[in-house]
């Protein structure tokens, strides 16, 4: 036996007998993308107070990952499809190594958001790539399972981003959050040679690069729309990216329709199982990164848990999400992939009713069910859809059928956590106001108050500092007429920091139950559309004839 794979699957006349091998490679090079995103979520008030970030440098230290890991999926996966899917795997996972190093040795919030750039663009060959070669390693008739399994990876990747940065940071500091990805990326790149067969589509043709342009410029455009108006307001900046993007995206269609040999060929979107699943997630996306962007917030600021405690109460979204997918298995073969789906968006709305009911006094346990509910529905709804949307591709396009889907997921998530961030940050922020009226409250200090919860506990923390200070002025002071001045300020700044902290805690939690109810609206209206979308019949299809499958894979590397 070989030490590195150089026979392509598609040559051979059986199925690739250590594909499940093969599988837990492409898993735990998805499982680094994810964690990259949620181990930042723990790490974030670390490294805020390290290098003095403002609200805009944390935002763009968050989505400096986004922008071009969204824009330049589908070029890389057509590049990955005609050249090597393989060695798209590898070249993603050597750059977003690199830049994860990099975010390990960064001093600065432009050399953090640099190297989040970075990891963003290996991504963006790292995504559609595993997609890709997991439905060229396995049959038909094995595919839907496998893509069961990886996305409970993406559902284990949620948990476990805290769960581990939160240890790290036991110990040592944000930094070392981004070390978490570069021992599984190497681990992942050395099981690429020797356990993933290279694959790529050898009549694929010339890559139409003006429409690969089009659709970095559009998407990138849409991102930044997306990330610049919720948060930093509707300026000449929001405004000139949603002009591009409007611009960009009929642009593309366009040229997608004339084009011979099109990179994306915009028509499938014609199809209601493609358009359905598609929607599917990206709206089930929006809803679960919304969530996670104020749920770890919840815990961590009002509930006061540290990292790591964090990390092990984001569990039980990890362990339903596999349960689900162990049911997803089970039922959509018997009853179809709309039913499957309509459940787990079903779920997912529950899930998300589920937090109106927050308020100041609610616990841990309070969050328990909501979490249980909505990683039962990721692994209900989101297989089936992933499924479907690799299947509306023929075996030449498969890397682009994997940028297509997590486009969609991507988009998804940017437009949950711009939209019910900037939701969140707004209801907060008027609470706020309304409870702290006829304080004598600073503005200045209820202005900071109002950015984030972060910042209203560290105003209480502050009075409440000035409050011992003046205590220890007291115990000192030899008048005892000036020691019963200062004992006096020294209560009154302290009751008043209790009252700021109490306001603080109980604004965010009504704002999370408002965001809350608003994301279930819009997840249940999604749910409806979705549902009439799919057609009924959701059932697998059977794995294609050989000589069905064209000449395109007759050769690969």
């Amino acid at each position: 036996m070989r030490l590195v794979l150089t026979e392509p699957a598609e040559r051979t006349d059986r199925p690739y007998p250590r594909r499940w091998w093969a599988l837990v490679v492409l898993c735990l090079s998805l499982l680094i993308i994810v964690m990259a995103n949620t181990a930042l979520t723990v790490a974030a008030p670390a490294m805020t107070e390290d290098l003095g970030l403002s609200s805009a440098d944390l935002q763009w230290v968050i989505d400096g990952y986004t922008v071009p890991y969204a824009a330049l999926m589908l070029l890389l996966g057509a590049i990955g499809d005609k050249y090597s899917r393989r060695g798209a795997l590898v070249l993603g996972l050597l750059v977003f190594g690199g830049g994860a190093v990099f975010g390990y040795l960064a001093g600065s919030a432009t050399a953090v958001i640099a190297a989040r750039a970075v990891m963003g663009a290996g991504a963006a060959m790292i995504m559609p790539a595993t997609l890709s070669l997991l439905a060229a390693t396995f049959p038909r008739a094995e595919r839907a399972r496998a893509i069961t399994l990886w996305t409970a990876t993406a559902g284990l990747a949620i948990a476990a981003g805290p769960l581990v940065a939160g240890a790290l940071l036991e110990h040592h500091g944000w930094s070392s959050t981004f070390l978490i990805n570069v021992p599984v990326a190497v681990l992942a790149l050395i099981g690429a040679f020797v356990l993933v067969p290279p694959s790529r589509a050898a009549g694929r043709g010339r890559i139409d690069y003006g429409g690969g342009l089009l659709s970095v410029v559009w998407i990138a455009a849409l991102v930044y729309m997306i990330i610049e108006g919720p948060h930093f307001g509707w300026g000449a900046k929001a405004i000139t990216a949603a002009v591009v993007a409007g611009a960009g995206l009929v642009a593309f269609v366009v040229w997608e329709l004339r084009h011979p040999r099109p990179l994306l060929d915009v028509r499938r979107f014609a199809d209601r199982r493609f358009a359905g699943s598609n929607l599917a997630v990206a709206l089930f996306f929006l809803a679960v990164f919304g969530a996670f962007y104020y749920l770890t917030q919840h815990l961590q600021f009002v509930l006061g848990y540290d990292a790591l405690d964090t990390g092990v109460r984001m569990l039980p979204l990890a362990g339903a999400v596999f349960v689900g997918a162990a049911l997803t298995g089970y039922l959509t073969p018997r009853v179809g992939m709309k039913w499957t789906v309509t459940a787990g968006m079903v779920g997912g709305t529950a899930a998300l009713a589920l937090l109106t009911r927050i308020d100041s006094g609610s616990a841990y346990g309070d969050f328990v069910a909501p979490l249980v509910v909505l990683g039962l529905a990721i692994g209900l709804a989101l297989s089936p859809c992933t499924d479907a949307i690799m299947g509306a591709f023929p075996e030449s396009e498969l890397g682009v059928g994997g940028a297509v889907n997590d486009t969609s997921l991507e988009l998804g998530g940017s437009l949950g956590i711009a939209i019910l961030g900037s939701l969140l940050a707004t209801s907060y922020s008027g609470r706020l106001s309304d409870a702290t009226a006829g304080s004598r409250l600073p503005a200045s200090s209820l202005e900071t108050a109002q950015d984030s919860v972060g910042a209203g506990y560290a105003v209480a923390q502050g009075i409440g500092d000035k409050a011992r200070h003046l205590a220890e002025q007291a115990a000192r002071a030899g008048d005892p007429q000036q020691a019963g001045q200062l004992k006096a300020q020294a209560e009154q700044l302290a009751g008043g920091a209790r009252r700021m902290a109490d306001a603080v805690g109980s604004s965010f939690a009504d704002a999370v139950a408002h965001t809350s109810l608003v994301g279930a609206a819009v997840l249940g209206i999604g749910t409806v559309v979705v549902a009439l979308l799919l057609p009924g019949s959701g059932k697998p299809e059977a794995e294609p004839a050989a000589e069905e499958r064209g000449p395109e894979n007759a050769g690969a590397r």
